[in-house]
């Protein structure tokens, strides 16, 4: 079992930046693949960034690329996002996510534990 929990949030203008946290408790953080997605008001949740249990690999939605970095710290069980040159767009509700995978997943429904969210917006 492995309870996650995001902080970083908050109101920001366009064009500032972010970092989002997501600290993981338990002795196990290393072996997960962890994501990064985001849901809007009346839209799906979609991917934003994965990274792979050792912090080698990354991937990112064509939205986000260049713009947003996600990094892992194994000895402090938790997982980054830094977010820079935000866009009104980029206003969601931001979900961290585990997998036990070898490559990160894209897709939501791979995922095994989830974070309760943290909310970013950006005012234009």
């Amino acid at each position: 079992q492995v309870q996650l929990v995001e902080s970083g949030g908050g109101l920001v203008q366009a064009g500032g930046s972010l970092r989002l946290s997501c600290t993981a408790s338990g002795r196990t953080f290393s072996r997960y693949a962890m994501g990064w997605f985001r849901q809007a008001p009346g839209k799906e949740r979609e991917f934003v960034a994965a990274i792979n249990w050792s912090g080698g690999r990354t991937y990112y939605a064509d939205s986000v690329k260049g713009r947003f970095t996600i990094s892992r710290d194994n000895a402090k069980n938790t997982v980054y996002l830094q977010m820079n040159s935000l866009k009104p767009e980029d206003t969601a509700l931001y979900y961290c996510a585990a997998d036990l995978a070898v490559i990160p997943n894209t897709h939501a429904e791979e995922y095994d534990y989830w974070g309760q969210g943290t909310q970013v917006t950006v005012s234009s």
